[in-house]
């Protein structure tokens, strides 16, 4: 599954979020605009696999969150059941510029989200559907899950 497919499952799973929001901001006269993975009310998130390409998501996050005044946040999405180098700076980097920082595994994200319809949320689409259980919570560690 592409990288934007994983965005809008996640995003989707959201309430009240929004894939591919477009901000725009002046630079050297014209207007221009950056695109943020998801957005909440609250949050700026920048979503990427577990590789190299995704080492930029946390310069993404904070730029995206002095644009909007949200918090920025970085997920990976993990593809192989393991913290890899690239993991690893991620979340380090991330604890040192306090952006919030999650791990969603790539599987259970395409489950969560396929299992969806059976899951009962009322007509209030605000509401997030993201797993509380502190079992499925080791497959997708979102920190605004509790």
């Amino acid at each position: 599954m592409n990288e934007l497919a994983l965005n809008a499952l996640l995003c989707g799973l959201l309430g009240g979020a929004s894939i591919e929001q477009s901000h725009g901001f002046i630079n050297d006269g014209k207007e221009v605009s950056v695109r943020i993975d998801c957005e909440t009310p609250r949050y700026v998130i920048e979503v990427g696999r577990d590789g190299r390409s995704s080492r930029d998501s946390i310069h993404q996050a904070i730029f995206a969150a002095w644009l909007t005044d949200k918090k920025p946040m970085v997920v990976l999405i993990d593809t192989d059941g393991r913290e890899g180098r690239y993991e690893q700076e991620m979340r380090a980097v991330a604890a040192r510029l306090d952006v919030e920082y999650a791990v969603c595994s790539e599987a259970f994200l395409v489950r969560w989200a396929a299992t969806a319809p059976f899951r009962d949320l009322g007509l209030d689409k605000s509401i997030d559907d993201l797993p509380l259980e502190a079992s499925a919570r080791g497959f997708c560690n979102l920190p605004f899950a509790d």
